[in-house]
């Protein structure tokens, strides 16, 4: 046993066996429905980028987060930390080829070296979807509206955080704290986790007691969506044009509302830890299972792709990004696991030797859209029992017993979890199956 060597996984990252699999694709097929049904077309970039790229604005805490390293040419390169950044490289490589405003999404993994917890690995998978090209507010309320419909879609009770960060800038700015801005909306964006005592101190820390506690006054700002931008309109110094936004925003919601559905709620509290928003920004969370926290964040981010453009052109853009590892730990934990959507039929091998009338009949199958298997070991009809806890152990609902002579058009279905079988015609068993589907 020299050269054998122990099977293992890196701390952060796991294998995922094919139930579990299903489950995840079956979620993001419908994720993806819903972004489709919107106008937004799939794209796909490198998991690998020049480390320059990536760290040109991912700011904070997520630098230090990178895996980076040398490759093979001596190129300093590193994993992609999120998809908006690439996403930003993306479009100043391909503006040309590309039509404005741009509507895409990516589903892809990303890597950061930080904390594991429950719902949160060193390699994970995020649902992105972004509008550039376009400053309106429209669109801000656009992506608005796809995060409320994607989540609602999988049944969920959901509450959409808006907030402003220019807004906040601006506030920052009238109590004289703009120098300080970056250093106090991480601090503030660590409310939910460090809590309101440790907040305050490092904000007296940063910016002195008295203008902690003006930072403090306005994040806490409570009421409806309208009493508190009132609310922050008064400490920031007045009426300006980001609320001006949010006035326009919050009358899109109105005139959307969907059977009375108002998800959305001002908290200015909501800053998001990226250096690279610097508008309107969000974060959603699950009703039943608020402290998981946010399942999709974003906002808008307007000079971000300038960056990789020679004459630095700033070109708009709005998105969010859903957690797809946060959102099934959700699930689970709310007694709601997304099922995994195999095959729900098998088709038994009675005789080897007609396995190309098998795989016939299962293509019959496979056209009226129902998904199966044919089985191709513990061949005869002694070994059925086999071939049935084979099918239970994968999921499936019915074994098709073919008889004979197939060309009869009469096969036997078995419904395992009611232990019965049914002689029948095949246009029949497919109706069952169609009705079962």
């Amino acid at each position: 046993m020299a050269n054998y060597i122990e099977p293992k996984v890196l701390k952060g990252f796991r294998d995922i066996l094919p139930q579990a699999e299903m489950a995840r694709r079956g979620l993001t097929e419908k994720i993806e429905g819903t972004f489709r049904s919107f106008g937004f077309v799939p794209i796909d970039t490198p998991a690998l980028e020049y480390a320059d790229i990536l760290l040109g604005k991912g700011g904070g805490e997520t630098e230090k987060q990178i895996y980076r390293f040398k490759d093979n040419g001596e190129r300093d390169v590193a994993l992609r930390f999120d998809l908006t950044v690439p996403f930003a490289r993306f479009v100043a490589l391909h503006r040309e080829e590309l039509t404005f405003p741009f509507k895409r999404y990516h589903i892809g993994k990303v890597w950061r070296g930080e904390n594991t917890q429950r719902g949160r690995y060193r390699e994970f998978t995020q649902c992105d979807f972004d509008i550039i090209g376009s400053d309106s507010p429209a669109c801000d309320f656009e992506i608005l509206l796809l995060i409320r419909s994607a989540l609602q879609n999988l049944g969920l009770d959901i509450t959409i955080h808006v907030n402003h960060r220019g807004l906040f800038n601006r506030f920052l700015s009238h109590i004289g704290q703009s120098d300080k801005s970056a250093d106090v909306l991480r601090a503030v964006d660590k409310l939910g986790k460090t809590g309101e005592d440790e907040t305050l101190k490092s904000l007296t820390e940063l910016t002195g007691e008295g203008n902690a506690r003006k930072i403090f006054e306005y994040i806490s700002a409570g009421g409806n969506f309208t009493e508190t931008l009132a609310r922050i309109t008064e400490l920031s110094g007045g009426p300006s044009e980001e609320t001006e936004r949010l006035l326009l925003i919050r009358q899109f919601m109105i005139e959307a509302a969907n059977n009375n559905s108002d998800p959305f709620i001002l908290a200015p509290s909501i800053t998001r830890g990226l250096d690279y928003y610097t508008g309107v920004v969000f974060e959603t969370f699950l009703n039943e299972l608020p402290g998981i926290g946010s399942i999709c964040s974003g906002g808008r981010y307007d000079n971000l792709a300038g960056l990789y453009s020679k004459s630095n052109d700033s070109i708009s853009g709005v998105g969010s990004s859903i957690g797809l590892d946060r959102l099934i730990a959700a699930l689970e934990s709310l007694g709601k696991p997304p099922a995994a959507a195999g095959c729900a039929a098998a088709i038994a091998c009675i005789n080897p030797e007609h396995s190309g009338s098998y795989q016939a009949l299962a293509q019959r199958l496979r056209q009226e859209g129902i998904p199966c298997e044919v089985f191709t070991d513990f061949c005869g009809e002694k070994q059925l029992v086999k071939q049935f806890i084979h099918a239970e152990k994968k999921g499936m609902r019915y074994v098709l017993i073919p008889g004979g002579n197939l060309s009869g058009g009469m096969i036997t279905l078995r419904d395992l979890p009611a232990r019965q079988n049914i002689e029948l015609s095949v246009e029949d068993a497919i109706g069952i199956l169609l009705d079962n589907k």
